[in-house]
Formats: C-alpha cells, sequence, structure tokens
C-alpha cells in the first residue's frame, strides 16, 4: 500500500529513530535482564567476569615471600606458606582461573547481537546490453551502479530498524543521465514469537549465570586444592614423626638385642632368647625402610600441590615447621553448620543457578510455540535530477513513499517448537530433582563429617591413654626379664605394642585435624576460614 506522507511527519519519525539507534549500543545493558531471586536464598555473586583479562584468581590478605634455595637445598615450609603457594603456584588452579574469562565472553557476544550495525554497499553494472527504444526504435547501450549506505539494529524488544542512504545512476546511449537518491527507514516488530525483552534477552541472562557459575566452580576447586594441600601438609607431618618413633624404636630394640646377646655370652639367658630379639630389630628395620619410603612419597605430593619454582623443584627438601598438636573442642552447633552448608557449598549454589538457566529455557521454548507474526513499517522519500548534487537536493520535493504490512508464518503443528518445549520442562524438572538430591548428600556430607571430627576427638584421648599405659607394662616387662621372670619375647610384644601407640597417638591428632579440613569442606566454609577471597572484579570489562 502507498499513500502520501506529510513531510514534517517523516523527519520527525526519521530523527526519533535514528536517535534510538544512535544510543542502542547501550541498551541491552540498560534493560533489566530478569535477576529473580534464585531459589532457597542461594547468594549471587555481583562482581563477574565478563570480558577477557587476567583470571578470576583467589586471594590471600598477605601475599606470599618464599625465596628458593639453591637445587638440592631444604626450605623451611609452615601450612600456612604452603597454602600460600599452593594458591599462587598450582598449575591446576592456573588452568582453571581462565574458565570465568572464557564464559565471560559468551555473555558479551549475547549482548553483541544488540549493538548497532553499519553497512555500505557499492555496485557497477556495465551490461552493454541492446535495448529498443519505444519512441526512436533505435538500439541503446545500459549503464548503472548504485551505492547504499545505513545503519540496522536489532532491539531487546523484538524490533528491528534500518535507516539507509542509496543512491542509483543510469545511463543511456541515447537518453540523459539519471540519477535517483533516496533515503528511507524500515522498522519491523515482532508481535507474538520473539515479542519483547523477557523472550529476546534470555540469551543474555543464560550467560550471566554460566559466568556465576563458573565463579561457583572455581571456588569449589580452590577449596578442594587447599584441603588437598592441607592434607597432604600434616601427612608428610604425620610420616616424619612415624620415622622419629621408627628411629627411636629400633634404638631400643637394637640395645635390647645387645643386652639379650650379652647375657647369652655370660650364660645368664639360654642361646633362645636371641631370635626373638634380633627379629624385633629386623622388623624395624623392615618398618623404617617403608616409613622413608612414605616420607618421599609424600614431600613430593606436596611439592606438586605447591609448586615452587617455575618449573617444579622436586628435588627440594621439605622441612615442616608446624606441629599437629591442637587443643580438640567438641562440636554443638550441627544445626548451624548445615545451615551454613545449605548457604555456602559451591556445588548447592552452581545448581541452583543452573534450575534459572532452565527456566529461562522454558521462557524461550514456549514463547516459540507462537506463530511468528510481524509488522513492518517502510518510510521514504526520493529525488529524481540528472547530477549527483542535484538528486539529492530534490529530497525535498514532494516523492516519497510509505509502506506498512503484517506478516505471518507458523509450521502447521509445529511439532519441532513443541519437542524443544518438553525437553526443556523435562530438564528443569530434573534439575529440580537434582538440587534436592544434592542438599540431601550435603546434609549427609556435614553430619558425616561431625561424626568423624568427634571420633578424632575421642580418639586423641584414648591413643594418648593407651600409650602411657604401654609405657608402663614395656617398663613392668623389662623389670620382670631383669629377673629372669619374662622372656625376650614378651619384652619384643610390650615393644611392639608401645610402637603401635605411639604411632596411634600421633595419627589420632593428625586425623583430627584431617577431619576439621574435611567437615569445612563439606560446610563450604574453607576459603572464609582460611582467610581467602576470590578477585573476580579486577577483570577488565569488554565496553
Amino acid at each position: 500500500m502507498k499513500t502520501a506522507c506529510p513531510t514534517r511527519y517523516f523527519i520527525s519519525v526519521s530523527a526519533a529513530v535514528l536517535a534510538g539507534l544512535i544510543t542502542g549500543c547501550a541498551l541491552p545493558t540498560r534493560l533489566v535482564t530478569f535477576k529473580p531471586e534464585i531459589a532457597r536464598g542461594a547468594p549471587e555473586d555481583s562482581s563477574r567476569p565478563d570480558g577477557e583479562g587476567e583470571t578470576a584468581r583467589p586471594r590471600t590478605a598477605v601475599a606470599p615471600v618464599f625465596e628458593l634455595p639453591e637445587p638440592g637445598g631444604s626450605i623451611d615450609l609452615s601450612i600456612e606458606q604452603a597454602m600460600l603457594l599452593a594458591l599462587r603456584n598450582n598449575r591446576d588452579l592456573l588452568v582453571r582461573q581462565l574458565n570465568p574469562v572464557i564464559i565471560g565472553t559468551f555473555e558479551q557476544i549475547e549482548r553483541g547481537k544488540y549493538q548497532p550495525e553499519l553497512f555500505a554497499e557499492f555496485t557497477y553494472t556495465d551490461e552493454q546490453a541492446d535495448e529498443i527504444s519505444y519512441l526512436t526504435g533505435e538500439r541503446v547501450i545500459v549503464e548503472r551502479d548504485g551505492t547504499e549506505a545505513g545503519v540496522r539494529q536489532a532491539l531487546p524488544t523484538g524490533t528491528t530498524v534500518e535507516a539507509a542512504v542509496e543512491h542509483d545512476r543510469t545511463a543511456s546511449s541515447i537518453y540523459p543521465d539519471i540519477q535517483t537518491a533516496r533515503i528511507g527507514l524500515s522498522v519491523t516488530q515482532s508481535l507474538l514469537r520473539g515479542f519483547g525483552p523477557a523472550v529476546n534477552l534470555v540469551g543474555v541472562r543464560q550467560a550471566e549465570l554460566d559466568i556465576d557459575a563458573s565463579v561457583y566452580e572455581l571456588r569449589g576447586f580452590t577449596e578442594a586444592l587447599l584441603a588437598d594441600t592441607e592434607t597432604a601438609y600434616w601427612l608428610y607431618v604425620l610420616a616424619r614423626q612415624e620415622i622419629e618413633i621408627f628411629e627411636q624404636s629400633l634404638t631400643v630394640a637394637r640395645r635390647q638385642r645387645d643386652e639379650v646377646e650379652h647375657r647369652i655370652e655370660v650364660g645368664l639367658l639360654p642361646a633362645t632368647e636371641a631370635a626373638a630379639a634380633r627379629a624385633e630389630v629386623a622388623r624395624h628395620e623392615q618398618s623404617l625402610i617403608d616409613a622413608r619410603s612414605l616420607v618421599e612419597e609424600r614431600r613430593l605430593r606436596v611439592l606438586r600441590l605447591t609448586n615452587p619454582g617455575s618449573a617444579g623443584r622436586f628435588d627440594l627438601q621439605l622441612n615442616a615447621t608446624s606441629e599437629p598438636r591442637i587443643a580438640p573442642e567438641p562440636i554443638t552447633d550441627l544445626d548451624e553448620r548445615i545451615k551454613l552448608a545449605e548457604q555456602s557449598r559451591p556445588d548447592l549454589n552452581e545448581a541452583r543457578l543452573r534450575i534459572e538457566q532452565n527456566r529461562l529455557e522454558t521462557v524461550l521454548t514456549r514463547n516459540g510455540l507462537l506463530p511468528k507474526l510481524e509488522l513492518f513499517l517502510t518510510l521514504g522519500r526520493t529525488g529524481f535530477a540528472d547530477t549527483f548534487s542535484e538528486s539529492f537536493r530534490e529530497l525535498n520535493g514532494d516523492t516519497h513513499d510509505f509502506t506498512a504490512g503484517v506478516r505471518f508464518s507458523h509450521f502447521l503443528g509445529n511439532r519441532a517448537g513443541k519437542a524443544r518445549h518438553l525437553a526443556a520442562r523435562a530438564s528443569r524438572r530434573q534439575a529440580a530433582e537434582a538440587l534436592e538430591n544434592l542438599r540431601q548428600i550435603v546434609r549427609l556430607d556435614v553430619r558425616i563429617g561431625v561424626n568423624e571430627v568427634e571420633r578424632a576427638r575421642q580418639q586423641i584421648t584414648a591413643t594418648r591413654a593407651t600409650r602411657e599405659l604401654q609405657e608402663q607394662t614395656l617398663l613392668a616387662e623389662k623389670e620382670r626379664f631383669d629377673v629372669g621372670a619374662s622372656t625376650a619375647l614378651l619384652v619384643a610384644q610390650a615393644q611392639r605394642d608401645l610402637l603401635a601407640s605411639s604411632i596411634a597417638e600421633v595419627k589420632a591428632v593428625v586425623n583430627y585435624r584431617i577431619s576439621l579440613i574435611t567437615l569445612y569442606l563439606s560446610e563450604g566454609s574453607l576459603l572464609e576460614r582460611r582467610g581467602v577471597v576470590l578477585v573476580t572484579d579486577q577483570i577488565p570489562k569488554l565496553e
């Protein structure tokens, strides 16, 4: 449909739309993109990396100060230094820190769909074709060229706007040049499918949730890394203390063996008593070999996690300076710890974000069930002349056009749209069930963690009492042996019992520390308890 269009009306409408195009690049950022509170009170991280830059990295209040010795040297390492080195140097963590940055680019990709697009096109046609003039019957040769430039933009409202300037020239061998200039504006608005920011900004919001989820994932990995580092450190300390106990026990066993052999030489004991004493020495030497091998293995694990030096200094010897001794306290706040875990566990918060993503997907697929109905509007003014400049001056004339209409399309049955919507709804329900299952697992983890801490706490007292009683038993057995009322075998058995109880006491303390680490990990509070925060607001954002 074509009709007359008043000049003032055309100019005012064109100016308004062009102004919208000029400021349109910021529109997707300013529009609210559906940020409902996450189910069951999960916090949202407001400092998101959404562009390229450095990394999202954990940071502590105190920066590590650490100087490496020469190759083959020894370093003094406390538990605090071990954690700091792991946060700064661990290779796995360095790889994971880039994930939020990479995922953040997808949000920019989604927002980029709503940025203005400049376009231009120039065509030249030399047909060298013959045409017959209806007036003279002569053959003519036609030459044409055209130029078009403008700007277009898709808006979150479901609107597509395009403003363009065109110029065409037609020259022939018998007619004068005809130059046509046109300025036009076209607007297309979706009325059903693809209407409104609620649907069109789903991709942006899902990308934002992906960033938040990646930060929770990084947080969970960082907590696991700290837990592994602390556990490896205390296991190394335990192995070193076990070596000391084995060495002391070996010294006692050798002294006992020498004493038995001396008594055999002077005739105070039969020769059969030497076998038990010598077997005890051999058994201690065997245990010491295994203990030294275990120390080496755990030293390498600590070095792998802390990674001191750029190339991984596995030649470094470790001197653990932190003592595992701790004053154990009973846990009486189980309910509060369960609530803390439900609020802080990274995997639980990530699962909540995935549910929100699935909800947004159903918004998109539900809209996809609608027919496609578009309203389009085209305004234009045209100038005709025989020169380039005159054709644009003629735009002030009365030659203009106006076109409006609607466009409709729909798949009969819409089987694909219905299938996508059904899959989205099923995925949302599946994610909700998975969240409930994970919440139950979290509660179970906390309860098991508390139970293990309480067991380890009680074991500290029990193993200490056992070790003290075994010392008394060994002393009494030696006194009976000295007066001939016991045998070397019974003394060796008492020594083994004392060795086992001494190691069990040290293990109880280390196990208590490790059980606390596991409990904090199940609560999702390990980073806060160690003074570590994730730095995500320093990543530069794309403008």
